[in-house]
């Protein structure tokens, strides 16, 4: 049985460039540059996805640098989602991320 076919990569590529513009626009800058205080201003979850976060950090023991790529990461998937506020099925993708990166 063959897999279904995904987006395109023009498809793809279109929203990444969205996303990129979203960010620059809104910040100046990528999301991977921002700095605590930018994150804090420009990363602001739902409450959902606050409550999420705040479990993550207690059972995965997170330290705040980890903390705060979680939240980067999430911004970025927000962005390309074309979503505004971070939701808490953005912090859910953002942490598998992370737990697989290390």
């Amino acid at each position: 049985m063959a897999a279904p076919d995904g987006e395109s990569t023009v498809v793809i590529r279109e929203r990444v460039i969205r996303a990129w513009n979203l960010a620059r626009q809104r910040q100046g800058k990528s999301n991977a540059a921002l700095t605590t205080a930018e994150i804090d201003r420009f990363c602001t979850p739902d409450e959902a996805a606050r409550a999420l976060l705040h479990t993550a950090l207690q059972r995965l023991n997170l330290s705040a640098r980890s903390f705060h790529r979680v939240l980067k990461i999430a911004r970025t998937i927000a962005d390309l989602t074309g979503t505004e506020q971070i939701r808490s099925d953005h912090v859910a993708e953002a942490i598998q991320y992370r737990r697989g990166l290390g």
